[in-house]
């Protein structure tokens, strides 16, 4: 790699440093394979779907499945929109094979490639393209590995045997905007849900949600760069507007449909389905205000549903990954927010964790034990600022540590084989590590590249509410040369976003805007995950007010024992730190003197129903609320320098937050800077557009806070 390489060129051509880093991982039952996603190198974006031979556990070796480049003939990818908007629902910017699923033994395969099916044999290795009808998106094998079952962009679920025989519909779309077996805007987007249908686990039924847009109001998203093009018509569920009318029906494959039964009136959200051997099928609904939901199981051969829990909370229910899922003896795995204010997991009806832990995920339900991740709770010891570990609790409730060094951890596991990802604060990138019955058999190799320079944050805790907080300084900051520095505030600053990791790429671009002659603070305040559920509920019906308030707590505390210059304070950020970085320089102009705000939310109003609903209620119910939290009503007193950036592509915060709130600025005469992306969504992923946002940022806050 030449060694003239900038960061920011470096930065955007590989991702944020994800190409060539293995991810997606999949064990095989009996813990002979380990399935994985990978690039050829760390600036490749096409994924090649590999699999580590562990069958000589002396000698374990990797190999490709599938190239997407062999497959495709040299020829480039072929999306369509309705793949490109599940790819921007799940933040995904690589290609290739950037999804997969397999039979439950793991010895095949199913995934798209521009829209074509393809299985791959994992055993012997060959992939062969299985003649469809349609567009194809998310193919899943049954079980059993017979059928391959995918939704079309046509609407329909179709089925074909694995050998490419006998392709046929199972659901058709009834209605112009109704679809089987694809999960909605809002689940996918919101839920953490993408998928729309499940199999049964002797391969016969099928769970099938069927979605109608038709009640959900439509938005144009046009491209003003290109006038000759139409604008693209999209069904987006606004707060306090009508969402997907969602159904779920049992399929047959001899043809027989049984719809399923619940009070979707009171519980309109489809937040989880699960089926597995271990109990019947189980669903998980929220009400729309989400202060309730209920567990259900259901019976297959009539759609009647039964209660076996119920949740509530005066502020909000909470959903989890991995959760509910039943245990293979049959007892019912959740996470659980405890009336002693603990975040815990619940196996059956014994809760097995208390206050020490703050339980993040469940990542394995076994006959003997739940793997799940954590940070540590309230009542820990030590604080382990930014760090999640991985732990292992067995049916006696003995909880054990899986993960062995400070860092950011995660796992995947089958049988007595696991797959332990790690990332540390020393260095970049993730380790990738097999484990067989607890001890190291292998290690997957990560191609991405090593970054031009190294971050240095400072973890710490700041102010009354021990704030988690990063604090990064120039590479080589002296400071009786140096004297105070520039802040610049680097937030996210809201929910699921936690930004100070124990881990090196979390702060790699923090430390190269410290470069710039910066001290960069990221603080974690109040609403953000992995402390206690007090913390991130916090929040509730005053985001604007909390958040703020804690970025401005985090740097005063920290001004105190760093080298800050309050006097020169700039923010950005992008998304709710976009809404945060604006929200700043307009409520404390006496704390922030410049912000910089990326595709921000600036009226709670123009964002969807399931996130902004679960934090400010129904904007008929609380119309003050959401004026309170408008960025409007303050555009006339914009007293600092203010950049907006905004994708004019963006489905997910469309640009009209920002050319509403310019268009306010305005009218009130308050001068502003505005940089509109061409073709730009929500997550810029190209390559030119990242790299040259960084320079653009930096010359902006160089520039107003009279950076040399």
């Amino acid at each position: 790699m030449p060694s003239e390489i900038t960061f920011p060129r470096q930065f955007s051509r590989t991702q944020r440093f994800t190409l060539g880093a293995p991810r997606s991982f999949t064990v095989s039952p009996d813990g002979r394979r380990v399935v994985f996603l990978r690039s050829r190198g760390g600036a490749e974006r096409a994924n090649l779907l590999q699999v580590l031979d562990l069958a000589n556990s002396d000698t374990p070796f990797e190999r490709v499945v599938a190239d997407p480049a062999h497959l495709l003939g040299g020829g480039d990818e072929q999306l369509s929109p309705e793949e490109r908007a599940r790819r921007e629902r799940a933040r995904e910017g690589s290609a290739g094979v950037i999804g997969y699923a397999t039979d439950a033994a793991v010895t095949s395969a199913a995934f798209p490639l521009s829209g074509r099916l393809f299985r791959a044999d994992l055993l012997t290795g060959a992939c062969t393209e299985l003649p469809v009808s349609g567009t194809v998106l998310d193919p899943r094998p049954s079980p059993d590995g017979r059928w391959v079952a995918y939704p079309t962009t046509a609407g329909e679920l179709r089925i074909t045997a694995a050998d490419g025989s006998g392709d046929r519909v199972l659901a058709a779309p009834d209605g112009d905007e109704v679809t089987w077996g694809q999960a909605e805007f809002i689940a996918a987007e919101e839920m953490d849900r993408s998928r729309g249908f499940w199999w049964s686990p002797d391969s016969t039924r099928l769970l099938v949600a069927r979605v109608d847009e038709s009640p959900v109001q439509r938005w144009y998203i046009a491209d003003p760069a290109n006038p000759g093009r139409p604008a693209h018509r999209v069904a987006y569920p606004q707060a306090g507007t009508a969402n997907a009318e969602v159904r779920l029906f049992v399929l047959a494959l001899d043809g027989s449909r049984v719809e399923v039964d619940w009070d979707r009136e009171a519980f309109p959200y489809l937040a989880r389905v699960h089926w597995s051997e271990g109990g019947p099928p189980l669903l998980l609904v929220q009400a729309r205000d989400q202060r309730t939901q209920r567990y259900l199981t259901v019976r297959p051969e009539t759609g009647a549903t039964e209660q076996v829990a119920e949740e509530t909370d005066d502020r909000w229910v909470e959903l989890f990954p991995g959760v509910p899922v039943w245990t293979p003896d049959g007892r019912l795995v959740r996470i659980v927010d405890t009336a002693s204010g603990c975040r815990a997991l619940v196996v059956g009806d014994i809760q097995v964790t208390g206050p020490e832990l703050h339980v993040r995920a469940v990542l394995d339900a076994g006959a003997d034990d739940v793997l799940f991740t954590a940070s540590a709770g309230e009542a820990a010891a030590e604080p382990e600022i930014g760090q999640v570990h991985v732990y292992l609790a067995d049916a006696g409730g003995v909880v054990r540590r899986v993960s062995d060094a400070p860092g950011y951890h995660a796992a995947t596991r089958a049988g007595d084989v696991t797959v332990l990802v790690s990332a540390a604060l020393e260095r970049s990138g993730g380790r990738v590590r097999v484990l067989r019955g607890g001890e190291p058999v292998a290690e997957i190799t990560s191609l991405a590249e090593q970054p031009v320079l190294t971050a240095r944050p400072v973890l710490t805790l700041a102010g009354e509410h021990r704030i988690p907080a990063a604090v990064l300084l120039p590479t080589g900051y002296d400071r009786e040369r140096d004297g105070l520095l520039p802040v610049l505030m680097n937030p996210y600053g809201g929910p699921h976003g936690q930004q100070v990791l124990a881990t090196q790429n979390a702060h790699l671009t923090s430390q190269w805007f410290a470069d710039q002659g910066f001290a960069v603070v990221v603080a974690d305040g109040r609403g953000t995950p992995g402390r206690s559920p007090a913390w991130e509920k916090s929040i509730h019906l005053d985001m604007a007010g909390v958040t703020l308030a804690d970025q401005v707590e985090a740097l005063t505390a920290l001004a105190q024992d760093f080298p800050l210059d309050l006097g020169r304070v700039g923010i950005r950020g992008w998304s709710y730190g976009g809404y945060l970085a604006a929200l700043a320089v307009l409520r404390r102009p006496d704390v922030f003197h410049a912000a910089v705000a990326g595709a921000p939310v600036t009226d709670m109003e123009l964002y969807d129903t399931h996130y902004t609903e679960r934090y400010l209620g129904l904007p008929a119910e609380r119309p003050e609320v959401y004026a309170a939290h408008s960025l409007m009503g303050d555009a006339g007193k914009l007293e600092r320098p203010l950049q907006l950036i905004h994708g004019l592509a963006d489905d997910n915060v469309v640009v009209a937050h920002t050319l509403r709130l310019s268009a306010t600025l305005l009218a009130a005469g308050r001068p502003h800077e505005v940089l509109p992306l061409s073709g730009v969504t929500h997550m810029t992923p190209q390559e030119e557009v990242a790299e040259n946002l960084l320079l653009l940022q930096v010359a902006f806050l160089k520039r107003n806070l009279s950076v040399r």
